[in-house]
């Protein structure tokens, strides 16, 4: 049975029930505290109640950043998510406690974010939400639901089929072009050669180390992907003679730059090139695209692009139906 008493101007109902620590919560009038005491031990009773007094007194600044401190620094893209959710902590839902983090407020979140930002964007953060909150839940004893199990994902976006023409890519390697003059970074177009010719992401490239490349055999290899995979990457000749011409660094990788160096200077060079709307991933398109034509089916495209799914694949083969049709016989 609950007690109900009047303490300071307040009425103050405290809950006991066998199982559960003691609840105790102020009201305004007695009788809002009787109901309240009265649907708290029916919850106790049909086994459904959650102590949320934790959540109550946790913002979800304070999970963003504890996951930071905690979480971030064992994933393989440590240095891209801390960027990102230590931006996250500026936004003002940051500042609500768990139980005022409804999958309304981070609906209206999704759609403030969908006006300056891609729908690509808003999934990875809803993403980030999803996965701060399940861990806390788990691992930090936080008992409340995930509100954004609730919440529509914008639709996923087109993939993007951004392709150089010949003029374009001269010029963009000409924009990249280390000289004495100009002071630009070496590796910067030889980066962008090696991506054109192996389709390799950017991620992948800059982990790429010499003892992973073996150029009597042409091939490199990368230990681990974006996909969580091992991937041995075929090296053409073209490839060959990007890499033959690098130095050997001395802390062993192949390029010894790192991933915001690589975005700001391939930025500025698409700018001095006169090239819009173009991405270094784009680069990874182009690449397979070629080797589309080249090898004799997709399994064959897979296995150098490292794309576990043939659906993704779709996008760079084009099949005429005429010529499937003399296949038929």
């Amino acid at each position: 049975m609950a007690s109900i008493r009047n303490r300071g101007g307040k009425w103050q109902a405290r809950v006991n029930r066998k199982g559960h620590a003691p609840v105790t919560k102020s009201f305004i009038s007695k009788q809002d505290a009787e109901k309240w005491a009265r649907s708290l031990e029916t919850e106790m009773d049909r086994g459904v109640y959650f102590n949320t007094t934790l959540a109550q007194k946790t913002t979800f600044a304070e999970l963003v950043s504890r996951y930071v401190k905690f979480v971030t620094p064992t994933m393989r893209s440590a240095k891209e998510d801390t960027f990102r959710l230590n931006a996250l902590l500026r936004n003002p839902i940051c500042s609500l406690n768990m139980t005022e983090l409804t999958s309304q407020k981070i609906a209206a979140y999704r759609d403030d974010r969908l006006k300056m930002v891609t729908a690509g964007t808003v999934i990875r953060e809803l993403c980030y939400f999803s996965s701060i909150i399940n861990y806390a839940r788990r691992e930090w004893e936080l008992n409340i639901t995930n509100p954004v199990t609730l919440v529509r994902k914008p639709s996923m976006p087109k993939g993007r089929d951004r392709i150089l023409n010949d003029e374009e890519k001269n010029r963009l390697l000409v924009a990249l072009a280390a000289t004495k003059s100009n002071r630009r970074n070496p590796y910067m177009k030889p980066i962008v050669e090696l991506a054109l010719e192996t389709a390799m992401r950017r991620g992948e490239l800059l982990s790429l180390l010499w003892v992973n490349v073996d150029l009597g055999r042409r091939i490199a290899y990368l230990p681990i992907t974006k996909n969580g995979e091992s991937r041995t990457v075929p090296l053409s000749t073209t490839a060959l003679q990007i890499l033959s011409q690098l130095p050997i660094s001395i802390d062993g990788r192949v390029f010894p730059i790192n991933n915001f160096a690589v975005a700001a200077a391939f930025m500025k060079a698409t700018k001095r090139a006169l090239i819009d709307d173009f991405h270094f991933h784009d680069l990874r398109h182009m690449a397979i695209t070629k080797m589309a034509g080249k090898l004799s089916n997709v399994l064959e495209l897979s296995a150098v692009s490292g794309h576990k799914t043939l659906s993704m694949l779709k996008r760079y083969t084009h099949f005429n139906a005429e010529d499937l049709a003399k296949k038929l016989g």
